[in-house]
């Protein structure tokens, strides 16, 4: 299939799809809407013909000079020099190359910016920036460098570098990163692409860089959402908790939509769950302190890891459906400066702004690093009392199967997951209030979306491998107890959910092996989304 863009229909789910290749390894392309390219076209024709001269007025970027110089006129024999210049003079971004499907998503959400038919540019450069899209140019561009305002200008700069074919340029072509102009050569197309004016300055005004990375975090930490919850769940079984807490009854007194939505997975997770009850903590497990014959101590609640799940997990599910409302509002936006209207009479006007201002991607993220860090921290604790019989309820200590003392058994995997928890708090701290002026003061309040969106993104991949952690380590729990368990079986979800663990992943009863492996398995596989469709194809779907 192809993704259409026409700056208004654009999605999270259509951004992701050009910037990721599916299941076979395929990209899906990307083509300008025909009514689209009408409008650019006729906007461009009324700049060529009306504002293509000396006389035309000031209008800052496109005849004048940036930051202090916008009240010098840039003279038209100028104007071609004026666009190299404009991109060498901002392309100072350093670190290492943002990952491809960042460049792949920023380079469709210009284009889809300049769709919407108010950056003035010419529909050439649209095409240019699609045809690198469908041909797999991947222009290197440093990750570091951009305060979010006016948008993210090093960065962009270095995509348009690319896009120009400039000598200093690079892109990765077919996983081999060279020389830009020979990358193009090698794809059929023409290294040499000039810019007119406003192209410059259209291709590099805007936090384009900010929104790609918000984006693709999103995606990836809704994703990780519904599998915490599965989990969780996991978790619940292997300890034989209470679902009292879940009862829909509890959560009608605190009308969260999250919170009741949350539970409300927990309990179709979990339906027909017999390991959750009395008569299953009767069975003396093999850590349990208790005497063989004593009943055990009645369990009438939880602690909060397990009992407080909805009031954590629902905030997180309010905050990414906050995130996404203002990233998919920020995805057909035009986000330059200046920006240009028809007045309705075939004439244009040119308008400064601020669109460029990344503040609401940073905020978004800022949130979203929050809310995606405390659902991580949750989840590493309930691994932490899985490895521990005293918290367990007597499951195997570590997990371990093995001679005890040869072996070790879990805990360190639980270690690691705390390693990124704590990285995790570090980088929640929000960076959207953060600001250094720029610019001879020019640009005195910036955004910061770049690290905020680039911080965003850390905090979900490391919550996506604790959540996996969780899930095997649970499904470990599960598997080691079967044996003494199995007249009190689990849930139907959490029964899919250790099937399709157990498709990629043996349980460890032989002693310590090398956990990476598995570990990798175990994320690669809840990356996938494949724990969570065996779940929804067992139980529906899904909040």
């Amino acid at each position: 299939m192809t993704v259409t863009i026409d700056g208004v229909k654009l999605t999270i789910d259509g951004v992701v799809r050009v910037a990721r290749p599916s299941a076979n390894g395929r990209y899906e392309k990307a083509a300008l809407s025909p009514k689209a390219r009408e409008r650019i076209s006729a906007t461009r024709d009324f700049i060529e013909k009306e504002w293509m001269n000396d006389n035309a007025p000031l209008m800052y970027s496109f005849n004048t000079g940036v930051g202090l110089f916008k009240d010098q006129r840039v003279l038209m024999s100028d104007m071609a020099a004026y666009q190299t210049k404009s991109i060498y003079a901002h392309a100072t971004g350093i670190g290492e190359p943002l990952d491809e499907d960042i460049v792949r998503a920023t380079m469709l959400l210009r284009a889809n910016a300049f769709a919407s038919n108010y950056s003035g540019p010419r529909v050439e450069v649209v095409e240019r920036l699609l045809d690198f899209l469908n041909k797999g140019l991947i222009p290197v561009i440093p990750a570091k460098g951009s305060v979010g305002a006016s948008g993210d200008l090093a960065p962009l700069a270095h995509m348009s570098g690319a896009l120009c074919g400039f000598p200093e340029a690079e892109i990765i072509y077919k996983g081999k990163r060279m020389p830009a102009r020979d990358a193009i050569k090698k794809a059929g197309l023409e290294p040499d692409f000039t810019l007119h004016a406003k192209d410059a300055s259209a291709l590099i005004n805007g936090s384009t860089v900010s929104l790609a990375i918000a984006v693709l975090a999103i995606y990836d930490a809704k994703r990780i959402r519904k599998a915490a919850d599965i989990g969780m769940c996991l978790s619940l079984e292997a300890m034989r908790g209470e679902l009292t807490a879940f009862d829909p009854r509890v959560h009608k007194a605190r009308p969260h939509e999250g919170q009741r939505k949350i539970a409300s997975n927990i309990r179709k997770i979990t339906e027909g769950s017999k390991r959750c009850s009395a008569d299953a903590r009767e069975t003396l497990y093999p850590d349990e302190a208790r005497a063989a014959g004593k009943a055990p101590p009645p369990r009438v609640q939880d602690v909060y890891s397990l009992r407080c799940t909805p009031q954590v997990h629902g905030p997180a599910l309010e905050a990414l459906d906050y995130a996404t409302k203002i990233i998919s509002t920020e995805i057909n936006s035009a986000t330059d400066n200046p920006l240009i209207f028809e007045n309705g009479d075939g004439t244009y006007v040119v308008i400064s702004g601020g669109h460029f201002h990344g503040q609401y991607v940073a905020q978004a993220m800022d949130i979203v690093a929050m809310a995606m860090t405390d659902l991580g921290s949750i989840s590493e604790r309930r691994l932490a009392r899985l490895i521990d019989p005293t918290m367990s309820y007597g499951l195997p200590r570590n997990l371990l199967a093995g001679k005890r003392g040869l072996n070790t058994g879990f805990a360190t995997v639980q270690c690691s997951m705390s390693a990124l928890v704590m990285e995790n708090r570090t980088l929640s701290m929000p960076g959207s209030v953060d600001s250094i002026p720029g610019k001879s003061n020019a640009e005195d309040h910036v955004s910061n979306s770049t690290w905020c969106a680039r911080k965003a993104r850390t905090i979900v991949q490391n919550v996506e491998y604790i959540v996996a952690m969780e899930i095997l380590m649970a499904g470990q729990a599960l598997s080691l107890i079967e044996p003494i368990a199995k007249d009190h079986p689990i849930g139907k979800g959490s029964k899919a959910a250790l099937a399709s663990l157990r498709s990629v992943v043996d349980p460890a009863l032989d002693g310590d092996r090398w956990y990476a492996t598995e570990m990798n398995l175990a994320h690669q596989h809840v990356r996938s989304g494949a724990v969570v469709e065996a779940v929804e194809a067992a139980v529906g779907k899904l909040d």
